[in-house]
């Protein structure tokens, strides 16, 4: 119980200070939300009022303790372009992301964990080498190139899958599979170091010695030994999804919080700009509260 509340208190001070650091660098990115509403033809006048309006008239320190005021009321405020409440838009979009990262961690999951076990078995053997030359090649393609890569290949020369949007169900696919190739990657290279460091230790010597059958003792016994710096992975990876699909959903046109935050950075929306970044911040944060919370479920000398 002690180390929960710690917890707690450790993700209270983590979020304060991305509110800290994303409200003080939204303020000094050059540009004016005022200039990109009214345009440069606007009067002075007009200026004047609108960012009276706008409350941008006050002092950075009022302004970011009205925020504070406002999101402890469970007010992210409205956007400064739409004028909708950002708690709409967050409504709106974040299902999306979430729903791709999921299907991305879901074939990351399938495509990495059985090709590392596939690997580890066979290590030193041509199927070993061709697993590790893949894994480390996906690895090194960013989603920017990937994406695209995969667009003209199952989109424009196949014609099997749509290019962009949301408008099928099969619309999710490619950017599914973008940032789960890269997860398999890293899974399965993972999945086979932990394998083998786990294979030569006494207790699958002595599991193999009882007569159990070698899928037994892999699948078991050995890869159930492997999953600590698994868990660690998928936990990190799950919260850079969360937090990484900015490019993805671009591509894509994915219209989930990624491709919200873009849009009001060039917006220079600045309520929607710090509701992006906390609810990916918090999506991070518990994201690694889980994993530390599996640790324990995995393995009781976490616990101790």
């Amino acid at each position: 119980m002690m180390w929960l509340m710690r917890r707690f208190f450790e993700l209270i001070i983590v979020i304060f200070g991305v509110l800290l650091m994303t409200f003080l660098l939204i303020h000094l990115v050059p540009g004016d939300p005022v200039e990109v509403m009214l345009g440069e033809s606007a009067s002075a006048a007009d200026r004047v009022a609108l960012r009276a309006e706008l409350g941008l008239d006050r002092s950075l320190l009022h302004q970011f303790g009205t925020y504070l005021h406002k999101l402890a009321q469970g007010d992210f405020g409205q956007s400064i372009h739409s004028k909708m409440p950002v708690s709409t838009l967050l409504q709106l979009r974040y299902p999306a992301t979430l729903k791709l990262a999921l299907w991305s961690l879901l074939i990351g999951l399938c495509v990495g964990i059985p090709l590392g076990v596939y690997a580890a078995l066979r290590a030193g053997r041509w199927q070993d080498l061709v697993v590790t030359i893949v894994s480390v090649r996906l690895s090194a393609m960013p989603a920017f190139w990937l994406g695209p890569m995969l667009m003209l290949l199952f989109a424009v020369w196949l014609g099997w899958l749509p290019v962009s949007g949301m408008g099928s169900g099969n619309a999710i696919i490619l950017p599914a599979m973008t940032l789960g190739l890269g997860l398999s990657a890293i899974l399965t290279r993972m999945t086979r170091t932990s394998l083998l460091e786990v294979l030569q230790d006494d207790f699958i010597r002595t599991a193999r010695a009882k007569g159990l059958s070698e899928r037994v003792v892999v699948l078991r016994h050995a890869l159930r030994a492997a999953l600590l710096p698994i868990i660690t992975i998928v936990g990190l990876q799950m919260g850079s999804l969360l937090a990484g699909t900015v490019i993805t959903e671009t591509i894509f046109s994915w219209d989930g919080i990624g491709r919200l935050l873009v849009e009001s950075i060039e917006k220079r929306d600045y309520p929607v700009t710090q509701a992006c970044v906390l609810v990916v911040a918090l999506s991070y944060v518990l994201v690694n509260l889980c994993t530390d919370l599996l640790y324990r479920l995995a393995d009781p000398r976490v616990r101790g």
